[in-house]
């Protein structure tokens, strides 16, 4: 996957998963709250995936 699609993803997953913590906290779910806190979590690792993707592509363009 391109390093955009990953951070695509990530963007998408930490969106979800913040939903899913508010919606937990609104209703006093303890596992969907826990549940966001791990997409969200998925998400950030999505977008740092990507983020390392576009670092080793400028390396090796400049190489």
């Amino acid at each position: 996957m391109s390093s955009t699609g990953d951070k695509m993803k990530g963007n998408l997953n930490e969106a979800a998963g913040k939903a899913k913590q508010g919606l937990g906290e609104a209703t006093d779910n303890e596992r969907m709250k826990n549940e966001g806190r791990g997409q969200e979590l998925k998400g950030d690792a999505q977008q740092v995936k990507g983020e390392a993707k576009d670092t080793i592509k400028k390396g090796v363009d400049r190489a």
